[in-house]
């Protein structure tokens, strides 16, 4: 169905919905609805004082006229109810200039809770104005109705906004339940109960009561203030988490970047590694966050080797103090990368990835499991590229010899299981996951942004 007949089916749906409602109200309305006169114009008067104090919340309108409109409901009956909903919903469509959908939509949004509130309390007590109810709506269990009524319509209210969003903007309904509708839940169930009370407070003492409203509007309104100072101040202090966590990762690129520059063997050999990483932690039954660190780590596991004069890293033959000074990289490595927020796991991954799991490795020396499992996948996939690569040995290894040595060298150099799963995964898939001569961009494979905005979000 094109979507210019979806919202055409939309608007017979909002009219139905309207229509539907006004019938009946009006069937089901009684003469006694409207009594006492003066309630009913308390009402009005009070809806229409709190409609004009609405705020905005990410683009949802907040506003105390709701406990007054619930008031109506379950104190008057359903087209006194209507009545004054229309009052608010047309006059503030014309104020606001909506467009005919909009304006529809609300109308209709209003007739449909606005009964089914007024219902719903008729089914559960009965007629409010019979006298042979007044035990009952002076109560415990009249307050509770009210208190029930509020959410039901509530969730009416938003359901039928959210079904207007979702089939003009596409903007699905999980996500408008989740970003709308949560955040100012515990507000409406505060607003719930303060409209329980102001019900059967009413059928207790009279009109006198009722003037609680007022300060309850005032209140509810200093709340709505608090909330959005509140959303504001949450806004400003995600925008700052994210040019943090952007400059944090700017600077590590600029790094690799550097690094690439002056090596472009490390560069070529760093995204293979990732690659590599990647499909054997997914081999291994690693989740996909755990294959997203061993991605990272692959990615920047020689970022440590940035520290090292170009001497060392350019040179044939390496003395004896070189070489104290190359196993220095994964701590310096480590370092690096661990001062940025939420890249522990990265930093433990590139920090052990030259361990052996017969003892023999370094920085620490560490034992079979007592290294790190991604660091055992990054030493595995590290060792077969820079067999295999061109710019690692003047005569590469085909993948066939680099395969029998990790056999040779699983159980002392590297985890057998993780040879053997490796190596499975090669002869299933062929050797050259990752093309050698492949250009390299880091920031793409980093995936900067959505890591931004991972490292800027607060912890749940």
């Amino acid at each position: 169905m094109s979507r210019t007949n979806i919202q055409r089916c939309y608007a017979a749906f909002d009219f139905v919905l309207l229509g539907g409602s006004i019938v009946a109200a009006v069937l089901l309305t009684h003469a006694q609805d409207w009594q006492p006169i003066q309630l009913f114009v308390l009402l009005l008067a009070l809806s229409a004082f709190a409609d004009r104090l609405t705020f905005t919340v990410r683009n949802q309108e907040l506003s105390a006229a709701f406990v007054a409109l619930v008031l109506a409901m379950t104190l008057l009956g359903p087209l006194p109810a209507v009545v004054i909903g229309m009052a608010l919903a047309v006059p503030d469509a014309i104020i606001r200039k909506l467009p005919a959908a909009s304006w529809r939509t609300n109308v209709s949004t209003y007739a449909v809770f606005l009964v089914t509130g007024a219902l719903l309390t008729r089914v559960a007590v009965g007629n409010v104005h019979d006298p042979a109810q007044l035990a009952t709506i002076r109560g415990v269990t009249f307050a509770l109705l009210v208190f029930g009524v509020y959410i039901a319509t509530n969730l009416i209210n938003f359901a039928l906004i959210a079904l207007h969003k979702r089939v003009l903007s596409g903007r699905g309904l999980i996500d408008q339940m989740r970003y709308l509708f949560m955040p100012i839940l515990p507000g409406q169930v505060a607003a719930a109960a303060l409209a329980a009370l102001l019900a059967v407070a009413y059928t207790n003492l009279g009109y006198p009561a009722l003037l609680g409203l007022v300060l309850a509007i005032l209140i509810f309104q200093y709340l709505l203030r608090a909330l959005v100072r509140s959303e504001d101040r949450a806004e400003q202090l995600e925008a700052r988490s994210m040019r943090l966590a952007s400059l944090q990762l700017g600077v590590l690129v600029t790094l690799v970047e550097t690094l690439a520059l002056r090596d472009r063997g490390t560069a070529r050999h760093a995204a293979a590694v990732a690659s590599y990483a990647r499909a054997l932690a997914r081999e291994a039954g690693c989740s996909e966050a755990d294959q997203d660190v061993a991605h990272t780590a692959g990615l920047l596991h020689d970022i440590g080797k940035f520290a090292l004069p170009d001497r060392i890293l350019n040179a044939e033959v390496l003395s004896d103090e070189d070489w104290a000074v190359i196993r220095r990289h994964p701590q310096e490595g480590a370092t690096l990368v661990g001062r940025l927020d939420g890249y522990g796991p990265v930093a433990d991954a590139i920090l052990y990835h030259h361990e052996n799991v017969d003892g023999g490795g370094y920085p620490a020396g560490l034992i079979a499991e007592e290294i790190p499992l991604l660091s055992r996948i990054l030493a595995i996939c590290s060792a077969y590229d820079t067999m295999t690569a061109r710019d690692s040995y003047r005569s590469p290894m085909t993948p066939q010899d680099a395969m029998s040595e990790l056999r040779r060298m699983a159980g002392r150099q590297f985890d057998s299981e993780l040879v053997d799963k490796f190596i499975a995964m090669l002869e299933r898939e062929g050797p050259k996951i990752f093309e050698h001569g492949e250009e390299i961009d880091f920031e793409a494979e980093l995936s900067f942004e959505r890591r931004a905005r991972a490292i800027a979000q607060p912890a749940v």
